[in-house]
């Protein structure tokens, strides 16, 4: 836990590492520092081959592990050079403004309500929204100041209309720190500190069920929505890549693909090739 904290990981992804390590000693009922190279590659395969682990899974087992044999243990180990957690490339869920809309309106509690509003009017990772301080709000410029991967601070444009939304919602509460504190969520144990992103999600997904949109979104649904309405909008790819905090222009260019512009080209062509079929 040192090294993780000395590192700079994030919390989120000290607690991801802390668990692919504990679910490695759970497999064989030792310490990490007691395994030997076969058992680790044995375990690996046991995740793939038999509970069939998912790209993203595996890449978070193998990074916690590679950090905690190799960095902490010292383990000179070939298997951890080795091990790969293979790629998966899908296209995000994108929702409509009228989609985003209606799952919007069903939220009932306010600070879940007006936190996950704040997520898709920035673009924010969900971790970024519910930490933000009451500092972040620069009113003057009409921008957030955001706090992302790797402790890299950008500057989000700020809507009128978000900003009017923050201040209502904070008279309600008043706290010196954050914008959402914890104190305000249902059946809250916590005096201080910000919401919790569980909670957020959990009522992203109560509201999708009461919204009647039929599709597998997620609270980060919300920032691909962001991405391609503002590319719809006229937005460059550039100003884009910029306000969600993507190191590579490549990340942003995947919205390209998932615009009603792209879907438009290709509506007469497909209706010709389909006519009479």
């Amino acid at each position: 836990m040192e090294d993780l904290q000395l590192h700079g990981f994030a919390p989120a992804t000290q607690r991801a590492y802390l668990h692919a390590v504990q679910m490695l000693a759970a497999h064989y009922h030792k310490s990490p520092d007691l395994l030997t190279e076969e058992e680790l590659r044995a375990y690996f395969l046991h995740l793939t081959r038999v509970k069939q682990c998912a790209s993203g899974t595996l890449k978070i087992a193998l990074a916690g592990l590679r950090f905690c044999l190799g960095l902490t243990l010292q383990r000179r180990w070939p298997t951890l050079g080795l091990l790969r957690a293979g790629k998966q490339s899908k296209l995000p869920v994108v929702l409509s403004q009228q989609e985003v809309r209606a799952i919007l309106g069903a939220v009932r509690v306010p600070v879940y309500r007006v936190c996950l509003t704040t997520l898709y009017a920035g673009g924010l990772r969900i971790s970024e929204g519910v930490a933000l301080p009451v500092e972040a709000v620069d009113s003057s410029r009409m921008v957030l100041r955001v706090c992302g991967k790797g402790n890299k601070e950008r500057q989000v444009p700020l809507a009128q209309s978000t900003l009017e939304s923050l201040r209502a919602f904070w008279k309600l509460h008043r706290s010196r720190r954050w914008l959402f504190p914890a104190a305000l969520q249902p059946r809250s144990t916590q005096s201080e500190g910000h919401v919790e992103a569980g909670n957020v999600r959990r009522a992203f997904q109560e509201a999708l069920r009461h919204s009647g949109v039929n599709k597998p979104a997620c609270v980060h649904s919300l920032r691909h929505s962001y991405a391609t309405h503002l590319l719809e909008a006229g937005v460059s790819l550039r100003l884009i890549q910029e306000i969600l905090g993507h190191a590579s222009p490549r990340t942003t260019a995947i919205y390209t693909h998932l615009t009603a512009e792209v879907r438009a080209q290709v509506a007469e062509p497909l209706a010709a090739l389909t006519r009479n079929l």
